[in-house]
């Protein structure tokens, strides 16, 4: 029991990661004036934990670390593929702009502190990577010290000696850069007056008219489409709409490609916002009419949701499942994520999405049949393409690039593949017939799993050495640390808040992002209530952690010039 509670063991280090996981959360659901820290006083926990005197197995504790953080970027990269892309094309170039402008400010902030406090240039690039949480940029400035020291000829045990300072100050910047972009956060918040969840309903509101779909009732009033076969009009006119029914004088069709459309028909569509101008031209204007006068008047037809279980049919489209010939069902909407879409003949069917299909009872049922409706089958989590995914993205991680100059290649690392694999999985992975759907509940307890063992296995690393750092003179690399986390973001927050008109949430993104900041991304989503941020933290994360890892080696050859 000594060895169980006091000793090194990996039963010791399992119970002790448990133990600070258990008590951190709890911490986490109290507030101070409506703040809260959550999932982040794992951290400190862990750090106290370390400072007592509890010490944990180091390579189960790097393995814990390590897992833990890929288990939290895979799931954040799978939640957001499929919005990913439409994100970076809408914002993409700005956001990493700021990311870069974030990054390299810190660089500069962290040369004019080593030249003015007369500070080792090496010790400040591990105070700098503490005071953006940056491991790999850390672990990256450490190897190429060796490496240059070594060729040298210096000896590489006595050269990995020189190096401790880094990790050193990585340990005490480290809560710095956590607790700093916190606060960042919240005085930003504060100071601009951001009403957080105005402008959460204004960013529903405008990713609404984007992507969600719209029910238009129309008039038929173009003589260019009299007598026409609605097959012929979608064929010579194209777009993003579907034809849900067709009102002849008191008579409704379930219309096929055969129906012909005549002066003074009336038609249910369902699109997206942007066609909405277009289709007034093409068929005429909107009339006031509501969607239960089409339920009163037709008597056969019902309009149900179903949901695709079948995995044989990720990856086709809908116009290649003849839905409508096949069963006599329209499919006039698609609801993936909570976000409502056209049913557009090209759009790829995945399992888990939702089918708004009208149509005849009993052929609804038939096509229910097919396309499997059900629930319980969306339960049975799809394990093979996750932990494959993992293997690709640490493959793809581990990838070195070289630049001129630079004498250790550059590398993605155990987080920054992993994420990058998880976002092509998520957007692709349908198109190529892989089932990538996790209910969201088990995608909120892979990610909270992941940070929590992030967490946990940091603090109790770091709090071995953290007081002892402090008392000999590190509590100024607290100052450093502190000016290099905070100068830069607030500059940032201005830029991006002022000029670039970012909202609150891809601020968050932006920020927790450029600084690999997993804590704060993980407090920014259970404090402000949106996996938007998400996003916007995955559009500038790839990018970043390269940047993070090319400076520190950077840094490192200018302070051994």
């Amino acid at each position: 029991m000594r060895d169980l509670f006091f000793g090194t063991g990996v039963a010791h280090t399992i119970l002790l990661v448990a133990f600070v996981i258990g008590i951190g959360i709890y911490l986490g659901r109290f507030k101070f004036k409506g703040i809260s820290l959550g999932s982040t006083w794992i951290l400190f926990i862990g750090i106290l934990m370390g400072h007592l005197g509890f010490r944990a197995d180091t390579q189960v504790l790097s393995f814990v670390k390590e897992f833990g953080l890929i288990l939290f970027v895979f799931s954040i990269g799978l939640q957001v593929g499929p919005g990913f892309f439409h994100s970076f094309k809408s914002g993409g170039v700005k956001m990493n702009l700021l990311a870069v402008m974030n990054i390299l400010l810190a660089v500069a902030v962290t040369y004019i502190v080593s030249v003015v406090a007369d500070v080792d240039l090496k010790t400040m690039v591990g105070v700098m990577s503490g005071a953006v949480t940056n491991t790999p940029g850390l672990g990256a400035a450490q190897q190429t010290f060796v490496d240059v020291s070594v060729s040298g000829g210096a000896d590489a045990v006595t050269a990995m000696s020189q190096s401790a300072s880094m990790a050193s100050g990585y340990a005490v910047a480290y809560p710095i850069g956590v607790i700093g972009v916190i606060l960042i956060l919240i005085l930003g918040k504060a100071i601009f007056k951001i009403d957080h969840k105005k402008e959460l309903e204004q960013m529903e509101a405008s990713e609404s008219e984007k992507d969600h779909a719209r029910r238009m009732h129309v008039e038929v009033e173009n003589p260019a489409i009299f007598g026409k076969k609605l097959h012929d009009i979608i064929q010579q006119f194209g777009g993003d709409f579907v034809v849900s029914r067709v009102m002849k004088g008191d008579k409704i069709l379930f219309p096929t490609g055969d129906t012909v459309l005549d002066e003074g028909d009336k038609v249910l569509i369902v699109t997206s916002q942007p066609e909405v101008d277009r289709l007034r031209i093409l068929f005429g204007k909107e009339v006031p009419m509501h969607h239960n006068d089409w339920i009163e008047r037709d008597h056969y037809l019902v309009t149900r949701r179903i949901v695709v279980t079948n995995s044989s049919l990720t990856g086709k489209r809908l116009k290649d499942l003849h839905f409508r010939g096949a069963y006599g069902v329209s499919v006039t909407r698609v609801i993936r994520a909570g976000v409502e879409l056209v049913a557009s003949p090209d759009l790829y069917i995945q399992v888990g999405d939702g089918l708004m299909c009208v149509g005849a009872e009993k052929n609804i049922d038939h096509l229910a049949s097919k396309v499997g409706n059900s629930a319980n089958a969306l339960n049975k989590p799809n394990l093979v393409p996750i932990f494959l995914g993992i293997v690709v993205g640490i493959i793809f991680g581990s990838i070195p690039i070289k630049f001129p100059g630079v004498p250790q290649a550059i590398k993605l690392g155990l987080a920054g593949g992993p994420l990058i694999i998880a976002i092509l999985l998520g957007h692709f992975g349908p198109k190529h017939k892989i089932t990538t759907y996790v209910t969201t509940s088990a995608n909120l307890m892979i990610r909270e799993i992941g940070i929590s063992l992030f967490l946990a296995a940091v603090g109790i690393g770091a709090g071995g050495t953290f007081w002892s750092s402090i008392t000999g003179g590190g509590y100024w690399w607290i100052l450093y640390g502190a000016l290099i986390t905070l100068i830069p973001l607030i500059i940032t927050f201005v830029v991006s808040r002022l000029f670039c008109k970012l909202n609150f949430y891809q601020i968050c993104g932006l920020i927790s992002g450029s600084c690999t900041n997993p804590p704060v991304l993980a407090f920014a989503q259970n404090m402000y209530g949106s996996d938007y941020t998400s996003v916007n933290y995955a559009t500038v994360y790839p990018l970043s952690m390269f940047m993070r890892v090319l400076v520190a080696q950077v840094l490192v050859l200018i302070a051994m010039a």
